[in-house]
């Protein structure tokens, strides 16, 4: 492809669909090459789609999940219960989670067991666990949001203490730090560079990646602040890299040469001009953030390729109860686990 394929190309909100029913906090989603979906599930588990509708939520028996009736401070700023947040599939099938609620790395096998990994490194809690991924030689990535209780507290203290953990058959390390929201990662499609969101912060990182796993030479990739928070993010074949900011709830793409392309916008324009005001003036609180949302994938946190030839487009929300999807233009790269 010598033009880039997004260029004078939006989402067509006539053309989205939806899948999905009653879901709760569908964060994650991991597409599998027959069709179905894996979707974090706020119950404690992770709920199966299959291509059809049909869903089968698994859930382990000892898994205190948080209750819809939930209120929005319990969930969203307490994070109490048991709220996967990032998936990961492993190779026999069983599913990693980075479990946001319970504040650790976890393990779900497909009948429903449940093995709790890792809730602390060096000694200390291990924070808001947000994501987990697999590359390409078997090792395990985590990313920790922040150490700070409330989580909310971070936006405007502008505090760094987000980081990245790499497991291995060694264990589990920190391998960079000082990030300003630590979210989702990404590789290229070399594994050269690893890509980082820092909601806090508005901005893509990406480091280097040697051999042993080390990070280093992290700089920042594309604008020094984005016009919102991204939370999730995934490069298309062509090297674009879509992301969705969340509260603001807009899909954009950051292009090889640096420009960034608004996709789709679902945003409500005055909630999320007093989101960005606040946020400017470091006196966010959580009830401005709750109100900036919109009505497709309420506050917007990822998106993956599936389909067979991975150019379906599937968002996650934290707020949502269902899925939203529609076709692009351009494959995404194929997840580790294809």
């Amino acid at each position: 492809m010598s033009t880039n394929p997004l260029k004078g190309w939006q989402v067509d909100r006539g053309q989205i669909r939806t899948i999905g029913t009653d879901l709760q906090r569908p964060e994650c989603i991991l597409a599998q090459r027959d069709g179905s979906l894996l979707v974090a599930d706020a119950r404690g588990g992770v709920m199966r789609i299959e291509p059809d509708g049909r869903q089968r939520l698994i859930v382990p028996v000892r898994a205190e999940g948080a209750a819809a009736q939930d209120s929005f401070a319990d969930r969203y700023v307490m994070a109490r219960g048991s709220l996967p947040n990032g998936l990961a599939l492993m190779e026999n099938g069983d599913i990693l989670i980075a479990n946001w609620g319970t504040d650790s790395v976890e393990l779900l096998t497909v009948d429903g067991t449940l093995r709790t990994l890792y809730t602390e490194i060096d000694g200390r809690p291990i924070g808001k666990a947000n994501f987990v991924m697999r590359d390409s030689k078997g090792r395990t990535w985590l990313t920790v949001t922040t150490r700070t209780v409330p989580w909310t507290d971070s936006i405007n203290s502008g505090v760094l203490d987000g980081y990245i953990a790499l497991m291995d058959e060694k264990g589990i390390r920190i391998v960079a730090d000082g990030f300003g929201g630590t979210n989702e990662i990404r590789f290229d499609a070399n594994e050269d560079w690893l890509y980082v969101v820092e909601s806090n912060a508005r901005r893509i990182s990406r480091l280097r990646v040697a051999d042993d796993g080390s990070l280093y030479d992290r700089e920042v990739y594309g604008p020094a602040e984005l016009e919102g928070f991204p939370d999730g993010f995934a490069f298309d074949a062509y090297g674009n890299l879509w992301i969705t900011l969340i509260m603001s709830d807009k899909l954009i793409a950051l292009t090889p040469d640096g420009e960034v392309l608004t996709l789709l916008d679902d945003g409500n324009a005055e909630a999320t001009a007093r989101l960005n005001r606040h946020f400017a003036d470091k006196t966010l609180t959580p009830e401005i953030m709750q109100a900036a949302r919109g009505p497709l994938a309420p506050w917007m946190a990822s998106l993956t390729f599936g389909g067979p030839d991975l150019r379906t487009v599937y968002l996650g929300s934290l707020m949502g109860t269902k899925i939203p999807y529609f076709r692009a233009p351009v494959a995404g790269l194929p997840p580790i686990h294809w």
